[in-house]
């Protein structure tokens, strides 16, 4: 029986803030999944993107993952961005027996039958075939599900992070360098979450 061939979305979330990780996730859609539910993360209102993550997560073959705010000191947003990729790639590929037997698939182990589409103009160095489409994210589905997938959870984290760090107010702009959180850095000093390598 010939191996399906599956296509896998790559996209990551908080590469413009001036606090926090980056995220990334990589997702693999079923045939069944209900499409008409995605579109790019930043076009949905939160409570859309609230009720397309839970169905993602439920049916998808899916990984994500957090590279933090002195790693992105070290080696810089693009590549920090691409290492989150790399790894939620990663944490997908540990899922993928699961959900092909779960969803009735065939995938013989080979790393080739999983083309990647990654958002933006850089790909990670992953073994799997991948290709960088600027906009993938508004003209692929499995792009537009990580696109979800990688925002509400770092929305989700910071929101954590505003209970830890109350006077930054990150539960409204994220760490986003919104006129108030620059000001506010500028009277208190950066948080424990802040990447020192950007300007304020």
């Amino acid at each position: 029986m010939k191996s399906n061939q599956f296509i896998a979305g790559l996209d990551e979330a908080g590469r413009g803030p001036l606090a926090g990780p980056v995220s990334a996730s990589c997702v693999i859609l079923p045939p069944d999944f209900p499409v008409e539910i995605l579109n790019d993360s930043k076009k949905l209102s939160e409570k859309k993107r609230d009720e397309a993550f839970a169905i993602i997560t439920e049916k998808a073959c899916w990984g994500l993952a957090l590279v933090d705010n002195k790693k992105i000191d070290e080696i810089n947003i693009l590549n920090a961005s691409l290492l989150a990729m790399k790894l939620a790639w990663e944490n997908m590929l540990s899922k993928l027996d699961d959900f092909v037997q779960k969803n009735n698939l065939v995938w013989n182990g080979d790393l080739s039958d999983i083309h990647c589409i990654a958002d933006g103009l850089y790909v990670p160095q992953i073994a799997s075939p991948c290709e960088a489409v600027v906009k993938a994210d508004a003209k692929y589905c499995e792009v537009m599900a990580a696109s979800i997938v990688a925002k509400v959870s770092r929305d989700r984290l910071m929101v954590q992070y505003a209970k830890k760090y109350p006077q930054y107010g990150y539960e409204k702009h994220k760490g986003y360098p919104t006129p108030e959180h620059k000001k506010i850095c500028r009277q208190i000093g950066p948080s424990p979450i802040q990447r020192l390598s950007f300007k304020y």
